[in-house]
C-alpha cells in the first residue's frame, strides 16, 4: 500500500470519527434537553439486595430504612454493633422486614473480605452496593494525629477498594448491579480545616469515576455507578459547621438527603451534587482566574466552614 494511500486512509478515519463525535454530541444534548422536561423512570429496587456501609446512625439509617420501604432486601454493616440492630428493628417495625446486621471495621480490609464473604454465604450476592460510611478528623492538618489521618483514609476511601473487590465480581457476572459512592463536596473542592477528610474525599471521587469507566470498556454496562457529592449534612457528624449564605449553601436536612440519594439510584444518574449550587461553585473553581475563586470562596465563607466545628468525635455517617 502506497503511502498516499496510507494518509487518505488516516484522513478517512479521521473525518468519519469525528462526524460521530459530533453527531452523538447533538444527540446527547438532545436527550439531557429533554430530560429537563420529562423525568427519568425509576427503577424498581423491589428484591435487590442492598448493601449499607455506616447504616447504624445518620443518612445511612435514613437510606436504609427507605430501601426497606421499597422492597429491598438490607444488609446493614457498622462498626456500632447497638446502632446496627437498633436499624435493623426499625426496619422490622416499620416495613415487617428483616434487615440482616454484620458488625464491620470496614477500615479493616481481611475483616471486610471475611464478612463478605460470610454475607455471600448468608444472604447472598449483593446487588447494590453503598458505600457510605465515613468520618471526619475536623482539625487543622499540623494538629490532626497521624492515627487519625491514616483512619480517615481507610475508612472514606480505601473501604471502597475492599467493598468493590468482594462483590463487584458477581455484579459482572451477572451483568447487574449498582454501586454507589456517598461521597462529598469537599472530594470535589478543598476545605480548611478537612485537609484529611478532603483527600479521602477526592480519593473516593476518583476510584467511582475509574471505576464507571472501568466497567463501560468492558461492556459492563448493566452494572451503573451513582457517586453522591453533598455538602454538609445535618447528622451531628459535622455539628457546629457553618455556612455564611444558608440560601445559597444551605446545612442539608438528613431527610432531604436522603430522598435525593435514593432518587438518584433508581434513575442511574451518575452524579449527585446538593445542593445545585455545588454544580456552580465547580464550575466557576474551574473556569475562574485562581485569585478570583479565592476571593469568591472568602466572601462565601468557605474558609470559615469549619471555624466553630464541634462533631461528635470519628463516629460513622
Amino acid at each position: 500500500m502506497s503511502l498516499d494511500q496510507d494518509l487518505f486512509i488516516i484522513i478517512m478515519n479521521f473525518l468519519l470519527e469525528t462526524l460521530q463525535v459530533l453527531f452523538m454530541s447533538l444527540v446527547y444534548s438532545l436527550e439531557a434537553l429533554i430530560r429537563l422536561f420529562i423525568p427519568t423512570r425509576k427503577k424498581n429496587v423491589s428484591g435487590e439486595i442492598v448493601l449499607l456501609t455506616g447504616a447504624g446512625s445518620g443518612i445511612g439509617r435514613l437510606m436504609a430504612l427507605e430501601f426497606a420501604r421499597l422492597g429491598a432486601r438490607l444488609v446493614l454493616w457498622d462498626i456500632n454493633e447497638d446502632g446496627n440492630k437498633e436499624t435493623a428493628l426499625m426496619i422490622k417495625e416499620t416495613h415487617g422486614a428483616r434487615a440482616y446486621t454484620y458488625t464491620c471495621d470496614c477500615s479493616d480490609r481481611e475483616e471486610v473480605y471475611r464478612i463478605a464473604n460470610q454475607v455471600k454465604r448468608e444472604v447472598g450476592d449483593i446487588t447494590i452496593l453503598i458505600n457510605n460510611a465515613g468520618i471526619v478528623t475536623g482539625k487543622k492538618f499540623l494538629e490532626s494525629p497521624d492515627s487519625l489521618v491514616e483512619k480517615s483514609m481507610e475508612v472514606n476511601s480505601l473501604a471502597h477498594f475492599w467493598t468493590y473487590k468482594a462483590f463487584l465480581p458477581a455484579m459482572i457476572a451477572a451483568n447487574h448491579g449498582h454501586l454507589v459512592s456517598i461521597a462529598s463536596s469537599a472530594g470535589l473542592i478543598g476545605v480548611n480545616g478537612l485537609a484529611d477528610y478532603c483527600a479521602s474525599k477526592f480519593a473516593a471521587v476518583g476510584f467511582a469515576e475509574s471505576m464507571a469507566l472501568e466497567l463501560l470498556a468492558m461492556g459492563c454496562d448493566g452494572v451503573k455507578t451513582t457517586i453522591v457529592c453533598p455538602f454538609f449534612i445535618n447528622t451531628g457528624m459535622f455539628d457546629g459547621a457553618n455556612t455564611k449564605w444558608p440560601r445559597i449553601m444551605p446545612i442539608l436536612e438528613p431527610e432531604y438527603a436522603c430522598r435525593k440519594i435514593v432518587d438518584a439510584v433508581r434513575k442511574d444518574q451518575v452524579y449527585l451534587y446538593i445542593p445545585r449550587s455545588i454544580y456552580i461553585a465547580i464550575a466557576m473553581k474551574n473556569l475562574l482566574p485562581t485569585k478570583m475563586g479565592v476571593l469568591l470562596g472568602e466572601y462565601l465563607g468557605a474558609f470559615n466552614f469549619m471555624a466553630k466545628f464541634k462533631g461528635h468525635g470519628n463516629k460513622s455517617k
